[in-house]
């Protein structure tokens, strides 16, 4: 997803154009892999002295819901990323960079025939380790 398209997801929302939405969402496209809440943080603070928490959190979990970013859970923290594709996949991701890989293939499509009586809802697999360069 680039930042026009990002935008004109939050303007249909209801919300509004900000000059730190918009740095978030400039931060998330130059990074292209998974990043918390205090890389944004450290980012944000450089060009907006006295940023908050609060601040960055409200945006984050606003952009989730309206699925400008993906986010993970690693290792007890929530991970975000710019969506990156507007077709079903999953991902690899790498434990100390944050680095993805799509992956396009998709094992619920085994999955599903063993559960003929049951109502799928929804469902996320991720890969988890190193890639090549933290190898």
């Amino acid at each position: 997803m680039n930042i026009e398209k990002a935008l004109d997801i939050l303007k249909e929302a209801g919300y509004k154009y900000t000059d730190k939405r918009e740095s978030i969402l400039t931060f998330f496209e130059q990074e292209d892999r998974y990043r918390t809440a205090k890389d944004l943080l450290d980012y944000m603070e450089a060009r907006y002295e006295g940023i908050s928490f609060d601040t960055i959190y409200r945006n984050l979990n606003l952009f989730d819901e309206l699925e400008i970013l993906e986010s993970t859970e690693l290792d007890g923290e929530k991970l975000y990323q710019i969506s990156c594709a507007d077709h079903h996949h999953h991902h690899f991701i790498c434990r100390t960079c944050g680095v993805t890989q799509e992956i396009d293939l998709c094992p619920m499509d085994e999955i599903v025939k063993k559960l003929k009586n049951f109502i799928i809802e929804d469902h996320k697999f991720e890969i988890y380790g190193l890639c090549p360069v933290c190898h």
